[in-house]
C-alpha cells in the first residue's frame, strides 16, 4: 500500500508539474501574442493619426480601420474581461459603418515640416503603410487593383518628399551663398528624379528645373572663381609694388 501510495504521489506530482508548465507556456504564448497584436494596433493607429501629413485614400482608410477592428477582436479573445478593448472595438466598428462613399480623394499637395526628424517620420510612415498594404492584400482584405494604385501613389509621394526636402535645403544654402552645398542638394534631387520608376509631369518639370539651377550655380561658381583670381592677382601686384617701390629718404 505504501509503495502504491508513493508511486501515486510521484505520478500526481509529475502530472501536476506538467500541467503547471503547460499553463505557464500558454500564458507566455498569450503574452507574446498580445504584445504582437498591441504593436500591430499602435502602428496602424499611428498611420491613421498622421493622415494629415500622409494623405490617405478612402479605400486605404477603410482598410486600416478593418485592420484595427481585426486586431481588437483578437485582443478581446485573449483578454475577454477588458472593457477598454471592447469599447474601442465598438467605436471602430461604428466608424466602419459610418464610413460612406462621400469621402473625398486626398490632396496631392504636401507641406514639408521644418524639422528633419519629422520629414524622416513621414517617410517611415509611408514605408510602413506600404508594408501594411501588402500584408492586408495577402489576407484578402483589399483588392489587388487598389493595392497597385495606392502603392504607386505612395511611392510618388515618397519621391516628392525626398525631392522637395533636397530642394528646400538647396534653396536655403543658395540664399546663404553656400553654392557648393546648394549644388550637392540639387544634384541629389536630380539623381532621385532620374531614378524615378514612373515619369509624370512633376518629375519632368522638377528635373528640368534642377538642370537649370545646376547650370546657374556652375556659372556663378565660375564667375566667383574668376573674381577670386582677380583679387589674388591684384593682391600680388600690390605686394610687388610695395617691394619694388623706390625707398624714401628721411
Amino acid at each position: 500500500m505504501i509503495i502504491v501510495l508513493v508511486i501515486a504521489l510521484v505520478v500526481f506530482a509529475v502530472i501536476s508539474n506538467a500541467i503547471q508548465q503547460h499553463k505557464e507556456r500558454l500564458a507566455t504564448l498569450k503574452r507574446a501574442e498580445f504584445s504582437k497584436l498591441r504593436g500591430m494596433l499602435e502602428d496602424t493607429e499611428e498611420i491613421l493619426l498622421n493622415a494629415a501629413n500622409v494623405p490617405l485614400t478612402p479605400a486605404t482608410s477603410q482598410m486600416l480601420l478593418k485592420r484595427i477592428a481585426y486586431t481588437l477582436k483578437a485582443m478581446v479573445e485573449l483578454e475577454p474581461g477588458s472593457r477598454d478593448l471592447k469599447s474601442r472595438l465598438a467605436d471602430t466598428e461604428k466608424k466602419l459603418e459610418d464610413m460612406g462613399s462621400n469621402m473625398q480623394a486626398p490632396s496631392e499637395h504636401i507641406t514639408l515640416p521644418d524639422n528633419d526628424k519629422q520629414i524622416i517620420g513621414m517617410i517611415q510612415g509611408i514605408k510602413k503603410l506600404r508594408t501594411i498594404l501588402r500584408a492586408e492584400h495577402a489576407r484578402g482584405n483589399i483588392d489587388t487593383q487598389v493595392v497597385v494604385q495606392e502603392d504607386r501613389r505612395l511611392e510618388n509621394l515618397q519621391l516628392r518628399i525626398n525631392v522637395e526636402s533636397q530642394i528646400k535645403r538647396g534653396n536655403q544654402a543658395r540664399a546663404s551663398e553656400m553654392l557648393g552645398s546648394a549644388r550637392q542638394c540639387y544634384e541629389k534631387a536630380l539623381i532621385t528624379l532620374s531614378n524615378a520608376s514612373h515619369v509624370d509631369e512633376y518629375v519632368t518639370a522638377r528635373r528640368n528645373e534642377m538642370t537649370s539651377l545646376l547650370a546657374e550655380i556652375a556659372e556663378e561658381l565660375k564667375e566667383g572663381n574668376l573674381r577670386d583670381r582677380q583679387k589674388r592677382a591684384e593682391a600680388e601686384n600690390n605686394d610687388l609694388d610695395v617691394l619694388f617701390a623706390p625707398k624714401r629718404k628721411w
